[in-house]
């Protein structure tokens, strides 16, 4: 069946590349989960008890693939580095039971949550919702995703990023306080997931500002490796 006529030119979709493979994964949503370490929930200012998990969401074409540069954005002297583990669905659901939470996962990469802080910070105190600190443009480099057919699920391994050749973030996924499937049955309690979706999982502590000029390099061991420069 023919596509439709549009009144403009059809957005392009946003396409991320595969570890391996000439094969891209196409995203739909980008979610993103809040204070998920309770070292960074304590650096923020937060109890790091085991509250219920909130969420906030990027745009997809807020992904920015690997191999380019971060351009620093404006109307902001405050930017962060967030490094997290990044899951692909391949396909999903409401409701979704945590123990088939991981037969939804297509694959696994590394990602950076760069955060406006002051321009979030502003919002918290007046009570608005975040988009301004998250959602804005290039705002989450991402490695090529790995297939979970090749690595598995990881549920314990290094996290770090390193800032100008000094690692400043530095955990483990299994000190997450809500783990992979427990992440994904809670999300599918408020949105039904689907096939395309991206959720990054959260930060461990040691967030921090960049500069332009700063070169931020981020890894899961046994996963993937991401380099950036900010310019």
């Amino acid at each position: 069946m023919p596509h439709p006529v549009t009144v403009i030119p059809r957005p392009a979709p946003v396409l991320l590349p595969v570890d391996g493979s000439d094969e891209r994964f196409p995203v739909r949503r980008v979610y993103c989960v809040g204070r998920n370490y309770a070292d960074h929930a304590i650096e923020m200012g937060h109890d790091p008890s085991r509250e219920p998990p909130f969420f906030f969401q990027k745009n997809a074409d807020n992904l920015l693939p690997a191999d380019n540069a971060f351009p620093y954005p404006p109307l902001s002297n405050d930017v962060h580095y967030e490094v997290e583990c990044v899951l692909a669905l391949k396909s999903g659901g409401a409701d979704i039971q945590a123990a088939d939470a991981l037969d939804c996962i297509y694959g696994y990469a590394v990602g950076i949550d760069f955060t406006r802080r002051d321009l979030q910070g502003e919002a918290k105190k007046l009570g608005r919702p975040w988009e301004v600190g998250k959602a804005f443009e290039h705002s989450a480099p991402v490695s090529p995703i790995v297939p979970a057919s090749r690595i598995g699920h990881p549920s314990q391994a290094r996290i770090w990023l390193e800032q100008n050749g000094s690692r400043v973030q530095d955990g483990d996924l299994n000190q997450m306080i809500w783990k992979v499937p427990e992440i994904i049955a809670e999300l599918s309690k408020l949105f039904t997931l689907a096939p395309g979706d991206i959720i990054m999982t959260g930060t461990p502590a040691g967030v921090g500002a960049v500069s332009r000029g700063d070169r931020i390099s981020c890894g899961i061991d046994g996963v993937a490796i991401l380099s950036v420069e900010v310019v």
